[in-house]
């Protein structure tokens, strides 16, 4: 039983909690998630760890109501208990100073991004961050991005914050402008294609981290099988980092298409 800490609403159906959990906080990495399940016959549920706090022994998670587990999850507050929390989990970033790395999320793919972000900024690189969301509402972690980033471009579908645009434009404008060594993205699987897509027309190295499609966490329900440079790969276990330009993203995205009508 691991006690939530704090619940911050960052939006009516997205949640921050932190939660105690003193090993995994100690343990983790950036790109490391957790499992974590609601009830004692609650669904499994992977999130990726936000932050940590080796002080407090807490981890920070963000949290999108979706489905009924999710759902579950957000409605749990500041006392309650989450029934299980088991991590850390995954491949950890691969960090080195590659030089100039942008980083772009959208919407709730901020939070995993954000570890990756600080990381990347204390390994000694300059980090420009692009942050996406439909509206300013959607807009989250900003203050704590501009914390680790050199700049920050913040692109709105309908203009009410930041830029009038996709991820894509705020990309493009920073490859026009300067050498970029590296792209990370992360955020919904048709947002990472099109990034793929940009960053391969510049050959520009990018990593994608496919999150968005596990199920079980732990490689045993096959779920979260991806195809990356023509071979079968778990993102639980094999990532959740690949090459983006090796994913086949059309795959991935028709098999998530399957999950919509249980959500």
């Amino acid at each position: 039983m691991n006690k939530i800490v704090s619940k911050e609403y960052f939006s009516a159906h997205v949640v921050k909690l932190e939660v105690e959990a003193p090993l995994i906080a100690r343990a983790r990495k950036a790109g490391h998630f957790v499992i974590v399940r609601v009830g004692e016959n609650g669904e499994r549920v992977p999130l990726t760890i936000a932050a940590s706090d080796i002080e407090r022994g807490t981890i920070t998670l963000v949290v999108q109501a979706i489905g009924n587990s999710t759902k579950k999850l957000c409605d749990l507050n500041e006392g309650d208990y989450i029934t299980d929390v088991v991590g850390p989990l995954g491949q950890a970033t691969h960090i080195e100073k590659f030089g100039t790395v942008v980083c772009c999320g959208g919407g709730v793919g901020v939070a995993p991004l954000l570890p990756i972000i600080e990381a990347m900024k204390k390994a000694g690189n300059r980090v420009i961050t692009v942050l996406a969301a439909r509206t300013k509402e959607l807009i989250i972690l900003e203050e704590q991005v501009r914390a680790y980033s050199d700049e920050v471009i913040v692109m709105t579908d309908d203009g009410s914050y930041g830029k009038q645009g996709l991820v894509t434009n705020g990309v493009e404008e920073v490859i026009n402008r300067e050498k970029v060594d590296l792209c990370v993205t992360i955020g919904p699987a048709i947002m990472m294609k099109f990034v793929s897509l940009l960053t391969k027309k510049y050959d520009l190295p990018t990593v994608a981290s496919l999150n968005t499609i596990m199920v079980d966490g732990t490689g045993m329900c096959g779920a979260c099988r991806v195809t990356v440079g023509g071979k079968t790969k778990f993102v639980c276990v094999d990532g959740p980092e690949f090459d983006a330009h090796q994913v086949d993203f059309d795959e991935m995205l028709m098999r998530l298409s399957s999950y919509k009508g249980i959500e």
